[in-house]
């Protein structure tokens, strides 16, 4: 197994002391007879140092396909008042139908002015969190002022990047994406990077409108088929029209593929 900079045997004494700087200090402990050290924990004392974690981080963007359709650009931060979304009881329904509960930690991707934001904090409760996330510096602020200022202090404001959340690992119950998933530029590699923050039995939400992702919208086909390509599954699905289009929810299962493994909708297979 390897910590850090430090190789370490199972149910062995550590053989490497991590040093200021990343500067390992190795060698056996004081306290370490070296008769008992195996060969393999020779082999590991030797490589002290070199061994690195890889991480999300270290993945480059280009090692990700490209999306084979149009992308819709960012017109506004709203998608419709809230008193009019209210009134069709959008936030409610779509909280109900994918079971968000008292409790629940909770991220709103493309969080804009804030609707779903405020509503998901009232529905989690005080023993919920929610995450709200939007990628333009001044809707960020706007959202993070009236989160301030209506003192939800279950509410975490961030900035996000667009293809790349920096989602916390193993941190959510539901995921949401309203309204936005056909602004995605590169949708294989923001959903790759997104699966590892699901937490076992989380889902990913999606609200957006049947039609062409270059009228502001996902056909529920292609949905299905980019989420599949990195290995989420639907495990539900339902007309919305109250939220302009429907509701559809992702597991993650199986492995995560590799960047590289990712094939994207609308690839010719060969005969």
């Amino acid at each position: 197994m390897v910590e850090g900079n430090c190789a370490v045997v199972e149910d062995a004494p550590r053989l490497c002391r991590c040093a200021p700087l990343h500067r390992p200090s190795c060698g056996p402990s004081p306290r370490l007879r070296w008769g008992g050290i195996s060969a393999l924990a020779l082999l590991l004392l030797a490589a002290c140092g070199t061994a690195k974690p890889v991480s999300d981080e270290d993945v480059r963007s280009d090692r990700f396909p490209h999306a084979h359709r149009p992308v819709s650009p960012i017109i506004s931060d709203r998608y419709s008042s809230e008193d009019s979304r209210d009134k069709l009881r959008e936030a409610g329904t779509v909280m109900d139908r994918s079971k968000v509960a008292r409790g629940m930690t909770v991220a709103d991707i493309g969080a804009g002015e804030g609707y779903y934001t405020i509503r998901l904090a009232q529905r989690v409760g005080a023993s919920g969190r929610v995450l709200a996330e939007d990628i333009v510096a001044q809707v960020r602020d706007r959202l993070a002022e009236r989160v301030a200022r209506e003192s939800l202090d279950t509410v975490s404001v961030r900035l996000g990047e667009p293809a790349d959340p920096k989602l916390p690992e193993n941190s959510f119950d539901r995921i949401f994406l309203v309204h936005m998933y056909h602004e995605i530029e590169q949708p294989y590699e923001f959903l790759w990077r997104t699966r590892p923050a699901l937490r076992a039995g989380g889902q990913v939400v999606v609200v957006d409108a049947d039609r062409p992702t270059s009228e502001h919208g996902t056909p529920p086909a292609l949905l299905d088929c980019e989420m599949r390509a990195v290995g989420y599954v639907r495990s539900g699905f339902q007309p919305m029209p109250s939220a302009g289009g429907y509701l559809a929810l992702y597991e993650a299962r199986g492995a995560r593929p590799a960047p590289e493994a990712i094939i994207p909708c609308g690839t010719p297979t060969k005969p």
